[in-house]
This record gives C-alpha cells, structure tokens and sequence, in this order.
C-alpha cells in the first residue's frame, strides 16, 4: 500500500558506504541509467546558466566519482565547477575522469557561503536523515535567482533491498519533495518523475528479488549482486528510451509516473 502524503516513511539512519563506488565508478560511463540522468542534468544546466556572463560558480554536493561533475564542467564551460564529497575514494576517481575543481566536506557543517548561480544534488537527499536541513543549507549557499537541481528516487512503494543495501533514508512523493521545498524557501520552477520507462521493470524485479531473498535466506548485498551489470542489447535499448524522455523533459513536459523525480528550484531575487 502507497503511504499517504502526510505519512512521513519510518525513521532510517541513512548514510553512504564508500565501498559502493568502485563498482559505480566502472559501470557509471556505460549504464543507461547514469547516462539517462546525465542527459537531463546537462539539458536543464544548459538553460539555467547559457546566458549568464563567464565566471559564474556551480557547485555539486555529494559527487561521488565525479560522472555528473564532469558533465556539469563541460555543460558550464563559462563558469567554476565545484564538486564536493565527503569520501575520498570518491574524490580520486572525479580526478581521474577530469574534474578540476573538488572539496572534500561533511553536508552537516557547510563549508561554503552563498554565490552559487547553480547548485546539484543528484541522488543524495535520500541518504540524508535530515533532509530539510541539507535543502535550507543549499538555499543559503545559493545567489538571490539562483537554482537548485536536484534528483531523487521515486515512491516509497518501491522501496526494496536496493534501498536497504544503498542505505537510503526514503523515497519521495513528488508532491511531498515539492513541499519541502516550499518549506525551505524556494520557488518550485519544474518537476517531473523519469525514468518511466524503468517503473514496470524495476517493480517487477524486485519485487521478485525480495520475495526470492526471503524465502531462500540470501543477504542484501547477495540480493544486490548483478543489478547494475550491463546487458548490452538492454542497455542499448533502455538508453535509447531515455534519449527519448529527456527529449521531452527539455521542452518541459512534465511525466506523469516514473521511478525517480526531478526537480528545479529557484532562490526568489528578493526575500518572501
């Protein structure tokens, strides 16, 4: 059963387990779906910032190993990419993939001040136990007019062993991430949920996988094994799929279901 809007998911620890990016970081230029959200990142990058004079800042907090930072780089050629990261591991393979710009800092003491045109958090909230906080500390570290763009997982009907094993916190509603937006201050411009062409699948799958793992005993990380390896005629096809959503995502067009969601905020110019 769907939880409610108004029914907060239970309480989770969340975090991040650096030992995961090894196996992202060899998978991450291939698989349909980084490069799918890459593709929608770099399209509403482009729109936010083509008109803004040269020297402009952006800023990526929790980059990992740099697959979306490097995208930014090249999409905001004009301006001073930042990625930031708490994990070093992370931070080396951004380095190896071209990324100039990287910090290492913790998202509970912020270490930046405001004068970011554009700011991404791209599949990090959810690992954040306070999720609000991470939102008002973007708001804070971005110029009046300035965006925010921003990704998450989908439903907390979908919830499985995925989450579980990736150490996420929730899900999100749209309506319920929206909200917290508003909350925080800012104007919600766009969003939409993607990945629609993934939802059946990955309801399936693992629905399927959970049930298997609970009948034969197997643990999460056995679970999780093999569901980021690529086939490449899947591969081939569901990135074509996705080529097609961020051709819709780009002239707005607002989906209506998919298995993530994503979102651009704006800083009002003025205070509310």
């Amino acid at each position: 059963m769907t939880p409610a809007l108004t029914d907060p998911p239970p309480a989770r620890e969340g975090g991040y387990d650096p030992r995961h990016n090894q196996s992202l970081f060899a998978v991450e230029d291939r698989h349909f779906w980084f490069r799918s959200r890459n593709r929608i990142v770099a399209a509403m990058a482009a729109k936010y910032t083509r008109q803004l004079p040269a020297g402009f800042y952006v800023l990526e907090v929790g980059c990992g190993n740099g697959s979306v930072t490097r995208v930014l780089q090249d999409t905001c050629a004009t301006g001073n990419v930042i990625g930031a990261d708490l994990y070093l591991e992370g931070l080396v393979n951004a380095r190896s993939r071209g990324v100039k710009m990287l910090v290492q800092a913790d998202m509970s003491r912020f270490p930046f001040g405001s004068g970011f045109a554009l700011a991404g958090m791209f599949d990090v909230l959810e690992h954040i136990p306070d999720d609000c906080g991470a939102l008002r500390s973007l708001y804070n570290a971005l110029s009046p007019g300035g965006r925010l763009l921003l990704s998450v997982p989908a439903h907390q009907s979908l919830w499985s062993y995925f989450d579980e094993v990736a150490l996420h916190c929730r899900r999100y509603e749209l309506e319920g991430l929206r909200s917290k937006c508003l909350d925080a201050g800012y104007e919600v411009e766009y969003a939409t949920e993607f990945m629609s062409f993934l939802y059946p699948l990955m309801k399936t799958q693992r629905r399927w996988k959970d049930f298997m793992r609970k009948r034969t005993g197997k643990n999460l990380e056995e679970t999780v094994a093999g569901d980021l390896s690529i086939n490449p005629l899947l591969n081939a096809a569901l990135d074509r799929a996705g080529r097609a959503e961020t051709f819709l995502i780009r002239r707005g067009v607002s989906l209506p279901f998919g298995t993530s969601i994503f979102l651009v905020a704006r800083k009002p110019l003025a205070p509310g």
